[in-house]
């Protein structure tokens, strides 16, 4: 091997950089576990609401510790920042799907237009849209161009002041560019302001993105808690306002009494709370000595002045910023301005007086408090539904700007509101979901409704305005079409769970490779270690989200990563058996004549996880990024780093064995007739296939809400309960939902249609009551609502986790996932007609494929009724059939490889011959991959927890098929057709090389 001390380097270069990576995750972890230990200590369990209490005690503690250095200068924040991030199902939280209505966006482009033609083509898009492979707009256009003499740019329609750009003489093709950028910029305006409110809410590491142009946005927040809050905020539609706001010297003082009246009452609670909980306190404050650094006064300055204390400056007096705080303490300091007592102190003429606070500049986290001038309604001056368009521009003086265009009645109010500012030389605040965008004044009254702000702002920074400002006049509503829920406690329970499964199934892979393999496995345990650094190393770095299906797909790839290894050990102990070669020849040769296999078998599993990356979501886009990762590292392990260590052995001349006493002559010359037992094969899997068909066209399959649509909720009791008694309850009020056990007998699984195409909270909420109630007398004493609903106070009993899916995305699901299972079928044929050059190993491949998958769909249809666990057909079911499609093809193309490679050697052997030679020669490495994968599979099915249970019985059954497919199926489908058509299956290229071979021999 070449370059050795350059592949050692980037190794090391490698390993060194994954520790870096996982370091910030073991800080994070470690910097909040002694969080909770402090908040255990500080916070006794006899008090009420302790939980609560022991969450905002460990906040404080992380606040306060947040930007020290904790080791070689990283501080918490940092760490945070650039840890392993988790996905829901480890972590809990909340995932949605949300579809901004693009129906609204027309018709308010339109300004409600009420012509017939266009309200035809709407309806008609409605209906059209449930089963179109186009979105909506696109669905719309086609639609729109069905009604005879239907025109977009009729003044009726989109020739209107809203589309200023729109001439009334336009063909409806020159209109459709004007519409499609107007929805874009709309649906962007969406996104940034449901990305703001994200950002107010105060997830850490949420995952916010556009999904195409679907007018779809996918929001994942891992560990969000407050479920309802999360649901409100994502919905509710954007609010943009126009306030005048007070100068920052009118409430200076006004903060030295707010902040005298704040620490009175703080005083007041710590003396109470010290006579109550004496022991408690004294606890704390041993801690927080512990905690104390060298400027020990700053808690003390903290209590005294607990307002001023967090001042970072005042406004200028003249300006509209009353003070700046730091962005951590906004919570807080508005906790302390909205109290009565404190607005008490506000004297009559700002008693109406809105604390809001400003956006916070790029890389900083300083924020800007305004007063507002409110009234007692709380209503502003002007609301954002007046604004008719609004587009980034530059000013006369080449400076950013962002001009803006409001209706009539709107600018009626913004001439007099800007004519106020000029005479009082204040401003008016652009105020978006109680947030202060900007606080432009004004030079002198603005007529006509047109106008222009400017600022110090940055092109990006105003579009970002222009696009808050759009968000005002093109409301449309956000419905959740698809949503998943988990508590926080199941995700607990799926690290656990992950955790197990991962150590058990790697356990068994380094001890069988010692046995096997002896010495030699030694070497590939420690490459195989070393792969696991790599993979969760890149997945820290490049910041991909670990899932629980994640896991699986590392835990898969511990499995098959053992196959490269396998191919090269056993073609080395081949080279070995050969007088001729030395140690370190064999091994050469052994290295290089394994090549080409294990390139093949890789590819063509990675080929089938690019698929799963494309058309996966959510778990299944997981568990495609860690096999793709894992698929690679794998590659760069075995090629590279088990052959330095072998090398390093071997350059000593020292013998060393590719095998045990007890191994090795295990499948040594051996020479099976697997092509003679073909037509038994072909009975025995015809027979399967058609049971398996007739299943599928009688009793069906499974399907999940992700397929069908629907509402699934996880719900625990704490003690056994009867699925068909629970049933039973719920029968009449939710019609007919079903009911099934869920992992252990005191959790059930609940799949209802209920009010499907109803969207709303209120649907989810009116479920959940009827569950609660219904439920009520199995629950544990004293249980309340609040308790048991997802999300709830309670994290042990109740509803654990929850998915809806609406019916229109289920569509789209189902078509991706024909997408998905079709295209790889196609990629996978290609490619072998392309690797080698005869149709016929691309028609054995797909036959063994398509074999595989008919089985797997075959023996779920068949057993789902009465099997003890989940076997749903959802998209992590989809995943296991493409992962089967793989590790079948992996299967299949070493055989071929292998087929191949004895047809170079024996040009004149007779075909049957040559191709039993080449399966038996290659059966070794079959059982060893097999048997070590199906035991890693096997350990995440029994300890991989319920929710990926089903997804695992499908890829045990796959791998035991497609095993059986690569010998009985693949390969004697590809001799069939080429003995039938007296088809040479060598390339021209092989067929000169061998006649050389025989002329050279001769």
């Amino acid at each position: 091997m070449h370059n050795k001390g350059l592949i050692k380097l980037f190794a090391i270069l490698f390993a060194v950089v994954s520790i870096y990576q996982l370091s910030f995750t073991y800080i994070a972890n470690k910097i909040e576990g002694d969080a909770e230990n402090f908040a255990v200590q500080a916070v006794s369990d006899q008090l009420e609401n302790y939980p609560e209490q022991r969450d905002l005690k460990a906040q404080r503690y992380l606040d306060s510790i947040a930007n020290e250095p904790y080791i070689a200068g990283i501080t918490y924040n940092v760490a945070k920042e650039k840890e392993l991030n988790r996905g829901l199902d480890l972590k809990g939280g909340i995932n949605v799907i949300l579809q901004i209505s693009v129906k609204e966006l027309l018709v308010g482009l339109s300004n409600n237009s009420k012509d017939e033609k266009f309200l035809q083509a709407l309806e008609a898009t409605d209906e059209a849209f449930k089963t179109s492979a186009e979105n909506y707009l696109e669905t719309f256009f086609d639609e729109f161009e069905k009604i005879e003499g239907a025109r977009l740019a009729s003044p009726s329609i989109f020739a209107n002041r809203t589309l200023e750009e729109v001439d009334f003489d336009a063909e409806n093709s020159d209109v459709r560019p004007t519409l499609r950028r107007r929805i874009d910029e709309s649906i962007t305006s969406a996104f940034e302001v449901i990305r703001e409110r994200i950002d107010k809410f105060g997830v850490t590491q949420p995952n916010i993105q556009r999904l195409g142009n679907s007018g779809r946005i996918l929001v994942e927040l891992p560990g969000a808690k407050d479920i309802s809050r999360v649901q409100n905020l994502l919905q509710s539609t954007a609010q943009l306002e126009f306030w005048d706001v007070f100068k920052g010297s009118e409430f200076q003082e006004f903060l030295f009494e707010a902040d005298q009246v704040i620490a009175a009452e703080l005083n007041k609670d710590s003396s109470k709370q010290e006579k109550e909980e004496d022991e408690i306190d004294d606890v704390d404050a041993d801690i927080d000595d512990l905690l104390a650094s060298d400027d020990i006064d700053e808690e003390n300055l903290a209590d005294k002045k607990p307002l001023l204390s967090r001042l970072e400056s005042l406004g200028n007096p003249e300006g509209p910023v009353i003070a700046y705080f730091s962005e951590r303490d906004t919570a807080t300091v508005g906790a302390y301005l909205r109290k009565d007592a404190v607005r008490a102190k506000l004297p009559a003429e700002l008693r109406y007086a809105e604390f809001v606070w400003g956006k916070p500049a790029k890389e900083s986290n300083i924020v800007e408090l305004y007063a507002l001038k409110s009234n007692r309604n709380k209503e502003p001056q002007l609301s954002g539904s007046v604004v008719t368009n609004a587009q980034q521009s530059f000013d006369q003086m080449g400076r950013v700007a962002v001009t803006m265009q409001m209706d009539r009645r709107g600018a009626k109010k913004w001439e007099e509101m800007t004519k106020n500012a000029a005479q009082n030389r204040s401003q008016i605040a652009i105020v978006l979901d109680n947030i202060v965008y900007s606080a432009p004044g004004a030079s002198q009254a603005i007529s006509g409704g047109r106008s222009e702000i400017t600022g110090e702002f940055s092109v990006k920074e105003a579009q970002d305005l222009a696009n808050v400002l759009r968000a005002g006049k093109l409301p449309a509503k956000a419905e959740i079409i698809q949503s998943e829920i988990v508590g926080p406690s199941l995700g607990q329970e799926a690290i656990e769970a992950g955790i197990y499964s991962f150590i058990i199934a790697l356990i068994f892979v380094l001890l069988w490779m010692i046995f096997y393999y002896g010495r030699a496995g030694v070497y590939a345990d420690v490459a195989l270690v070393i792969n696991i650094l790599f993979i969760f190393g890149i997945l820290a770095g490049l910041g991909a989200v670990l899932t629980l299906p994640g896991i699986a797909g590392i835990v898969l790839t511990i499995g098959m990563s053992v196959d490269a290894n396998v191919l090269i050990f056993e073609r080395i102990r081949e080279e070995l058996r050969d007088p001729e070669k030395d140690t370190k020849m064999a091994i050469n040769d052994g290295f290089k004549n394994s090549l080409s296999s294990i390139l093949d078998a890789n590819i063509t599993t990675g080929l089938t996880g690019i698929i799963l990356l494309v058309f996966g979501t959510g778990p299944v886009k997981g568990f495609a990024t860690t096999l793709l990762i894992g698929i690679g590292t794998s590659l760069f392990t075995a090629i590279f780093i088990t052959r330095m260590f072998i090398d390093k052995y071997a350059v000593k001349n020292k013998p060393i064995d590719f095998a045990t006493k007890m191994t090795k002559n295990f499948l040594v010359d051996i020479y099976v007739k697997f092509l003679e037992k073909r037509k038994v094969a072909y009975i025995i899997s015809g027979i399967i296939i058609a049971v398996s068909i007739f299943s599928l066209t009688t009793n069906g399959l499974n399907q999940g809400v992700d397929f069908v649509g629907g509402r699934t909720y996880t719900v625990r009791f704490d003690q056994s309960v009867n699925a068909v008694e629970l049933k039973s309850k719920i029968n009449e009020r939710l019609g007919s939902p079903e009911v099934k056990t869920f992992g252990a007998n005191n959790q059930v699984r609940v799949t209802t249609n209920y009010k499907i195409d109803v969207e709303g909270q209120g649907v989810d909420q009116e479920i959940q009551t009827i569950l609660f109630e219904e439920f009520k007398d199995i629950l544990p004493a004293g249980f309340t609502f609040e308790d048991f609903q997802v999300g709830g106070e309670n994290e042990e009993y109740g509803i654990m986790s929850s998915m809806k899916v609406g019916p229109t995305i289920a569509e789209d699901i189902k078509r991706a996932s024909y997408y998905a299972i079709f295209g790889s079928l196609l990629v996978v044929f290609i490619y072998i007609l392309l690797r080698f050059r005869k149709w016929q190993f691309s028609l054995g491949a797909v036959a063994a494929v398509t074999h595989d998958v008919l089985i797997v769909l075959g023996v779920f249809s068949l057993t789902y009724n009465f099997m003890p666990f989940n076997m749903e057909i959802n998209q992590a079911f989809i995943a296991a059939i493409l992962t089967v499609i793989g590790y079948s093809l992996n299967d299949t193309v070493v055989v071929f490889d292998r087929v191949r490679e004895v047809l170079k050697l024996k040009p004149d052997g007779v075909l049957k011959g040559v191709i039993n030679d080449g399966i038996s020669s290659t059966l070794s490495r079959t059982i060893n991959t097999s048997l070590t994968t199906l035991v890693v599979l096997i350990a995440i099915f029994i300890f991989g927890g319920e929710s990926i249970r089903g997804f695992m019985f499908a890829l045990i059954i796959g791998v035991l098929v497609g095993t059986y497919s690569s010998v009985f199926i693949a390969t004697p489908v590809m001799y069939d057709t080429a003995k039938k058509n007296g088809i040479d299956l060598r390339t021209q290229e092989e067929k000169e090389e061998a006649e050389g071979l025989a002329t050279g021999q001769a």
